[in-house]
């Protein structure tokens, strides 16, 4: 018999990867879900780096490390997992020891792009396992454990995809964990529409920041700043291996986007090439009153 993770009155919650992200949701679950009157339960990790594993484990965060080689020992006594790889790592993984996850547990991942992964679940992983895909968005441009940090999710949005076959009392306890963390927004959509719009919000940006900082004259640059740059370019000190992965995974849209921004920056030019000051105001008005709408619109109200 398959016992539902919100019976359990003790949970272990196991990391895999614990870096900046399953860092920070260990540290937050620790803090947040662990650390109050009469809880139980217990979190672990397995990570390739011992000295991760050693930190986490001094502060507190987990009761035990496993290394990769051990790490189907971790998985038979976690009953919610939260596999923090990048997005062909996080497939390989479940792929790779779909049999060795307690039966009744539920996994979830952090990565930027869905479709490919919910494509590939039915063939991977087995029916007694409850797959639920979300995406924080949250963050930073510092890498690892020794960046991560428990506060990091408070007030953002997190992404919830829901499957069909989704246990309901899963969802449930899952949006339960996320807002205890700290998030105050959670948008249920489904994989395509998350690859659509954060192809946009998310890879677009960071597209935009690093051709910003390309085209810079000299690293000097910033003397003459005065915020817009430093705001703008934070996200280029950008991880390179991670964001390479995701634009190609997510080409097609991201490409979408990049030519609607293309035509955006060619229309700017052309009115500045014409001396058209009066379209030229008249554009930049219409932006700011678009931008000023999307700080109101409901975000619980999308799709």
């Amino acid at each position: 018999m398959i016992v539902s993770v919100c019976n359990a009155s003790n949970l272990v919650y196991g990391f895999v990867g614990l870096g900046l992200m399953g860092g920070s949701f260990a540290k937050a679950i620790r803090q947040n879900i662990l650390n109050v009157p009469n809880a139980k339960g217990d979190i672990v990790a397995c990570d390739t780096q011992n000295a991760t594993l050693s930190q986490a484990k001094n502060d507190g965060i987990i009761s035990c490390g496993y290394s990769p080689s051990e790490v189907g020992k971790m998985l038979a006594i976690c009953d919610v997992v939260f596999v923090c790889l990048y997005p062909k790592a996080t497939l390989d993984f479940i792929k790779a020891h779909r049999m060795e996850f307690k039966s009744g547990a539920v996994v979830t991942d952090i990565s930027g792009v869905k479709s490919q992964i919910i494509t590939a679940l039915p063939q991977i992983l087995r029916e007694d396992v409850d797959f639920i895909s979300g995406h924080p968005m949250a963050g930073g441009e510092k890498e690892g454990y020794v960046h991560a940090s428990g506060a990091v999710f408070v007030g953002r949005n997190y992404i919830l995809m829901p499957l069909s076959q989704n246990k309901i009392e899963h969802l449930d306890f899952f949006r339960h964990l996320v807002t205890s963390i700290g998030f105050t927004r959670i948008i249920e959509t489904d994989a395509t529409i998350h690859d659509h719009k954060i192809a946009f919000t998310s890879q677009l940006c960071h597209v935009i920041a690093s051709a910003l900082v390309d085209s810079a004259e000299d690293t000097n640059v910033t003397a003459f700043g005065g915020g817009s740059f430093e705001d703008l370019t934070r996200i280029a000190m950008i991880n390179a291996p991670l964001w390479t992965e995701l634009f190609a995974a997510n080409k097609k849209e991201l490409l979408t986007h990049i030519d609607t921004f293309i035509d955006s920056m060619e229309k700017i030019r052309g009115l500045l090439v014409a001396d058209n000051t009066e379209s030229m105001c008249h554009l930049l008005e219409d932006v700011r009153q678009k931008r000023i709408a999307m700080a109101r619109i409901d975000v619980g109200a999308l799709p």
